[in-house]
């Protein structure tokens, strides 16, 4: 599992650890029941203080995305699909929010944008 830092960010350390797990966990490449390193580990890994990564790893407990178990560690929670769709659909929503903002500045019509996102999709067929 790889996690960047970047100290220079106007986000918190914890912040960043914990939206990148979260999202590790949406896109499925961390599994239910995956292992996460302790919170120790993770701390040495990256450089940090263990309450900076104990803070992550309880907002994720909070949100449902893993479950800790005192003496063997955290894992990957079973997750809501329904939640996770959501979540996944939210994202989407920001993004091509951007991209409709960046479009009519520039003076894309919504007809030109149509067209490249189903380029983009891969066609009319992928629906």
């Amino acid at each position: 599992m790889d996690i960047i830092i970047s100290n220079s960010s106007d986000t918190p350390i914890y912040e960043q650890i914990y939206s990148q797990i979260k999202a590790l966990i949406i896109s499925g490449d961390l599994k239910e029941g995956d292992a996460l390193p302790s919170m120790r580990n993770l701390a040495l890994q990256l450089h940090i203080s263990i309450i900076t990564t104990k803070r992550a790893y309880e907002e994720l407990e909070r949100d449902g995305f893993i479950e800790s178990h005192t003496g063997r560690g955290s894992f990957v929670k079973a997750q809501n699909t329904q939640l996770l769709r959501e979540e996944n659909l939210r994202q989407t929503e920001q993004l091509l929010a951007q991209a409709c903002e960046k479009a009519r500045l520039s003076g894309i019509t919504l007809a030109e944008l149509t067209e490249i996102l189903s380029i983009i999709y891969g066609g009319a067929d992928n629906e």
